[in-house]
């Protein structure tokens, strides 16, 4: 049986009272009536109601001041305010102390019914946004990202050092290490955590959209724009603004994100007033940023400001310790929790260079749950042949290929043929890495990985 939700209807109008008692309770809803302010914040303080209704206009306490003592009271408690036609101004001053919304008398009941199940979502939105990011609080404490490495425990000191302070922090690693993990543990573990956090990978955002992305729009700024637009600096304001792949900025850009940072203000493109905004920097890349520095790719007065504190975490290749608690997280996350790893599948885990890093570790867990050939393991044969360094199943009628069966006696150019097979791959796919990936035998990661290694062109 549905629970019914509480509601308390204040009102000194005997009439009135009595046929909103009757149809709110027929409308489903447990509805405690009370005579006048007094009696209404009585009952409110014995049993505290999920939404308020009263009248503004009543002897004693008047629905101004039981707004007043139920919103510091019961914060999230919603206050519809009734109204005569010449209390309207009154009605506008309780809603800017809080009160949801109000109505007028005469009402139809229709009305009034729909403003409470507006405010009641209201309600539920706020308790939903409240419980999520409970969860994400949770989600990203740092002992819950996983690591025993010393290299991981090292992150996780930083963590803990850096998230209380309101400072800006750059995150370096490779690829798929883990670095929007670790800015969203710094976000929801610091003074900020009740506000957004916005990220944005800068290297992903075509370079003609990147000022527009970052700062927002100015109506009028160019054909199209016909109203402002907020950016992500704005939207991240009160809270955490991650910049992923920020070498990969515009130095244009990278200009105006310095003055970001020093002023605390931006302009939106097509000018006009400066908009103040209120964030905590977290940056991040997998390039080497010092070398961008001196190749004056990227700006050394802007590297200065975004490396107050730097957190490196280590490629996965480098804590190996660390793969046998992943996997079995890994494991646990997509329902496989009680499914064990033979010594031999572990074992190729551990010896595997790991190029994705985690990212890849967590893709090759995944297929090797959904291939597994036994329930209750996994197998070294239920990893990716490049992990296991063994040829898996070759499908005959695809066996019309050029590539060399056996090395010639005068030798290849396996540069060239890998490299070659990587375009071809491609060229095959129309561009789709994920395909791509799937006609070499390899993860998506791994195939990311050899695209940068050959310097091939990856949109």
């Amino acid at each position: 049986m549905t629970q019914r939700i509480p509601i308390l209807f204040a009102e000194d109008d005997v009439s009135l009272r009595r046929v909103a008692e009757y149809n709110l309770q027929n409308a489903g809803y447990d509805v405690t009536v009370a005579t006048d302010g007094e009696d209404a914040w009585r009952r409110f303080q014995k049993s505290e109601a999920d939404l308020v209704v009263t009248d503004l206009a009543m002897p004693g306490i008047d629905g101004f001041e039981l707004l007043k003592r139920v919103k510091k009271q019961a914060p999230d408690t919603e206050v519809i305010i009734i109204t005569a036609h010449g209390t309207v101004d009154r009605a506008v001053e309780a809603m800017k102390a809080g009160a949801f919304d109000f109505i007028t008398k005469p009402f139809e009941f229709d009305v009034l019914r729909l403003t409470i199940e507006r405010a009641l979502e209201r309600r539920h939105l706020r308790s939903e946004n409240l419980r999520l990011k409970s969860e994400l609080t949770d989600r990203f404490r740092p002992d819950n990202i996983v690591g025993v490495s010393a290299g991981m425990r090292r992150v996780f000191d930083l963590i803990a050092r850096v998230a209380p302070v309101d400072t800006n922090v750059l995150i370096l690693g490779e690829s798929g290490t883990g670095k929007e993990l670790i800015a969203r543990a710094i976000h929801y573990h610091g003074p900020r955590k009740g506000g957004p956090f916005v990220a944005v990978n800068c290297g992903a955002l075509p370079h003609d959209l990147v000022e527009s992305e970052l700062f927002g729009v100015q109506r009028g700024a160019f054909t199209g724009a016909d109203a402002d637009r907020q950016g992500r600096f704005e939207r991240a304001n009160g809270g955490t603004l991650f910049l992923d792949e920020i070498t990969d900025l515009p130095t244009d850009v990278q200009v105006k994100l310095l003055r970001a940072l020093q002023e605390r203000e931006i302009e939106r493109l097509g000018g006009g007033e400066p908009v103040s905004v209120d964030v905590r920097f977290v940056c991040a890349t997998n390039s080497d940023i010092e070398q961008a520095v001196k190749d004056e790719d990227f700006r050394h007065d802007l590297y200065f400001r975004i490396n107050v504190v730097t957190i490196h975490i280590p490629p996965l290749r480098e804590r190996t310790e660390d793969i046998e608690p992943l996997a079995r997280t890994f494991l646990q996350r997509y329902g496989a929790s009680k499914v064990t790893l033979d010594p031999a599948a572990l074992a190729a885990l551990r010896a595997y260079h790991w190029p994705g890093n985690v990212r890849e570790l967590e893709n090759a867990i995944e297929r090797a749950i959904v291939l597994r050939e036994q329930n209750d393991r996994i197998s070294l044969a239920d990893l990716p042949t490049e992990i296991t360094g063994q040829p898996g199943q070759t499908d005959t009628s695809a066996s019309d290929t050029s590539t060399p069966s056996s090395l010639p006696e005068d030798g290849i150019d396996f540069f060239s043929l890998e490299k070659s097979l990587l375009e071809q791959a491609l060229a095959r796919a129309n561009g789709n890495r994920t395909r791509a990936a799937r006609l070499l035998g390899m993860t998506r990661q791994t195939l990311l990985y050899r695209l940068r290694k050959f310097g091939i062109d990856q949109r």
